[in-house]
Order: C-alpha cells, then sequence, then structure tokens
C-alpha cells in the first residue's frame, strides 16, 4: 500500500489556537506514519471550502484535515459560520469521494472551551485517516 498523503485546511482566525491544533494534527499523523502533503492556511472556517475543494483536486491528496475554532460571539454569526461550513465540507467530501475530516470545534463554545478541546485536532486526523484505510481496502 502506498504511503496515506493528507491535506490540512487551517483557519488562522483564533491563530493561538488553531495553530496548537495544527500542531497535534501535523505529530499525530507522523505517529500514524501518514504524510502531511500540505497545509493551507484560509482566514477563517467560512473559507475552508475552496482551499478542500483545491486539495481535493490533486491526485496525490487522499483526504483533508480541516481545523479551526468558531468561539461564541455576542450574535449568532458563530452559528452561520459553523453551519456553511460543515454543510459545504460534507458536499465535498462527496463529491470528490475522499474523506474530510470535521476538525473545527464549535460552535457556541467559549474560549476556554476552545481551549480545552486542542487535543482533539489529533481525533481528525485519526478519522480521516481511517476513513482513507476503509476506502482504499473497498
Amino acid at each position: 500500500m502506498e504511503k496515506i498523503r493528507v491535506g490540512i485546511v487551517v483557519a488562522e482566525f483564533n491563530f493561538d489556537i488553531t495553530e496548537m491544533m495544527m500542531e497535534r494534527a501535523v505529530d499525530h499523523a507522523k505517529f500514524l506514519g501518514v504524510e502531511v502533503a500540505r497545509i493551507f492556511r484560509v482566514p477563517g472556517t467560512f473559507d475552508m471550502p475552496l482551499a478542500i475543494k483545491k486539495l481535493l483536486k490533486m491526485d496525490d491528496i487522499d483526504g483533508v484535515v480541516t481545523l479551526g475554532a468558531v468561539i461564541r460571539g455576542e450574535t449568532d454569526h458563530h452559528r452561520v459560520i459553523m453551519d456553511n461550513a460543515a454543510r459545504k465540507i460534507t458536499d465535498l467530501s462527496l463529491e470528490y469521494e475522499k474523506p474530510v475530516a470535521l476538525g473545527i470545534s464549535g460552535s457556541g463554545e467559549s474560549r476556554l472551551q476552545a481551549e480545552a478541546r486542542i487535543d482533539m485536532a489529533k481525533d481528525a486526523m485519526e478519522s480521516c485517516v481511517k476513513m482513507i484505510k476503509e476506502i482504499n481496502s473497498l
């Protein structure tokens, strides 16, 4: 079996949190023996779908891990961001028949809750790799 190659799309919004998420995901990929072929930084979670699509179109990318933190604000803006991003991420995964792991925490979480969920980036990497292996076994 060829080495699994994944892309990571990480939001720069809430950088202090998402940067640590990315570090955890990259470290976990190494632990799993997976190559992170490309890290694509986007301004925020809402901006992810185009980057995900670009990566999924690449023949040498087997799946994508998304990383972001959608923290509750004073309005319902966080819900609009998360609802639309999650829906489009699912649509892209189905369209390109490649896994896209939802490693975006929120919506509606506080900053403290987001910080407590940083290690969940490893779960997103694990999910993506498991799906790639399962799909490749069909």
